[in-house]
């Protein structure tokens, strides 16, 4: 899959009607009904899906969260957080929150565009996802109070189907919670499930897309 090709057909599809809610509930935990309503309080954050070359093939950039007992404790998620008052926009925040969780520098990714934006009930978050890419492997600088350590996700294993399971999943945060979801699972054996897996879920539709129409 060609870096260039991929990123100049996004900028330009994430420009039209995306698949959005379609794409997010094939990753929606079957136990429970997609949310339809959001709250007045909700809070706004942003994440980057930063796509790069690693190896001769596109990776997605991850991050595996540290336990530390919160909401999304040692989870698999994007890079990103809450927008901060100081933050222009959230393009910003996405790029901030990146560049403090693992070093990412943002004079040297670009912005492709949005994909959907996803309400996360369990933190009250509004999550605005920012797809970018770099032309180059990132160099990583973890901030271990956050991160345990970042993942380089082939594209290759995202559309595979054979990466595609029902996992049992607990949570850090709540000792009591454990349900079987939708998730993908890494060839390291890697489970990514909830909102990170319903955002990567329409990464992979439109994936599908520029591969059906190259």
């Amino acid at each position: 899959m060609d870096l260039q090709a991929l990123s100049q057909w996004l900028f330009l599809r994430l420009k039209q009607t995306l698949p959005g809610k379609d794409a997010h509930q094939r990753m929606f935990a079957s136990v429970r009904e997609y949310p339809q309503k959001i709250p007045a309080d909700v809070r706004s954050s942003a994440v980057l899906s930063l796509l790069f070359p690693k190896n001769g093939e596109l990776n997605v950039l991850l991050i595996k969260r540290v336990e530390d007992g919160h909401a999304h404790s040692g989870q698999i998620s994007f890079p990103g957080g809450r927008q901060e008052p100081f933050d222009a926009d959230l393009r910003a925040t996405a790029l901030r929150e990146a560049q403090e969780e693992v070093g990412i520098v943002s004079s040297k990714v670009t912005i492709i565009g949005a994909l959907t934006e996803l309400y996360i009930p369990v933190s009250n978050f509004l999550v605005h996802p920012f797809l970018a890419f770099s032309e180059v492997e990132p160099q990583f600088n973890i901030s271990h109070e956050e991160v345990d350590y970042p993942i380089e996700w082939p594209l290759k294993e995202l559309l595979d189907k054979e990466h595609k399971t029902i996992a049992r999943v607990t949570s850090a945060a709540d000792a009591s919670f454990s349900r079987s979801v939708n998730a993908y699972r890494t060839t390291n054996n890697l489970i990514i499930w909830g909102a990170t897996a319903m955002m990567l879920s329409e990464l992979e539709v439109l994936l599908e897309e520029f591969n059906t129409n190259k």
